[in-house]
């Protein structure tokens, strides 16, 4: 699934694609232009783990193979469990 895909009907601004774009850009510069894709699907997952979670659960379902709905489940809970302030 692309990027632009899992973006769509998302209000996500141009600048947070842009950012993303960049970042993966940055990556393949500094690898010397050779990336693996699976570092291309992670810098993307980080990515849009910040953008917008429902981009980023469409994005995982098919980069994690997604199976069941306990997949989804499974994910949205770490993503909870990371986003709560450590004491």
């Amino acid at each position: 699934m692309g990027v632009e895909i899992t973006m769509a009907d998302r209000p996500i601004a141009q600048d947070a694609i842009d950012d993303l774009v960049g970042t993966v850009e940055r990556a393949a510069y500094t690898s010397n232009g050779s990336i693996h894709a699976d570092d291309i699907g992670r810098i993307v997952l980080d990515g849009l783990k910040d953008i917008d979670e429902v981009a980023y659960l469409r994005f995982a379902s098919v980069y994690k193979e997604f199976q069941k709905a306990s997949d989804f489940e499974r994910e949205v809970a770490a993503m909870d469990t990371e986003s709560m302030p450590s004491e």
